[in-house]
């Protein structure tokens, strides 16, 4: 009567669908969440550090970010020129803006600089903007931690 129960020979299995569906969800969850707003920085820029600095600004409408590095030279997205080569690269900047029915007025220019830069290169860079109708400009600094 009460005998050994009989085994069956069947492979256990286990549906993955819900563990790769909560993955892929925890995965999209992160990357609308991950904070853009260093996208524009540059690991060769060291900023100055400022009692006056503040935290930054909502964003703008259309930024242009100038990373001036300790050797003069000046990133534009990734694209390294020297200062003398500025020129052609805000005019590009300024046709792009004037395809949106936009002025180069509407534009803010964000000026990076590296702690070792000279002030005479950040003034001429502002000097070439200015040249090309730029108006509005944005010295970057670092905190001064306390």
């Amino acid at each position: 009567m009460f005998g050994k129960p009989k085994r069956t020979s069947s492979a256990v299995t286990f549906d993955m669908t819900p563990m790769i569906d909560c993955t892929f969800q925890l995965v999209i969850f992160f990357m609308l969440t991950l904070n853009f707003a260093n996208d524009e920085q540059n690991e060769m820029i060291r900023l100055p550090s400022s009692e006056l600095a503040k935290p930054t600004e909502p964003p703008w409408e259309f930024p242009i970010t100038l990373q001036v590095t300790g050797k003069n030279m000046v990133i534009v997205g990734s694209e390294q020129v020297p200062i003398s080569g500025l020129r052609s690269v805000l005019q590009r900047e300024r046709s792009a803006l004037e395809r949106f029915n936009r002025t180069p007025s509407h534009a803010t220019v964000i000026i990076r600089a590296d702690r070792y830069a000279k002030t005479g290169a950040v003034q001429e860079i502002i000097e070439i903007a200015q040249s090309l109708k730029f108006e509005r400009f944005v010295l970057r600094a670092k905190e001064k931690e306390v």
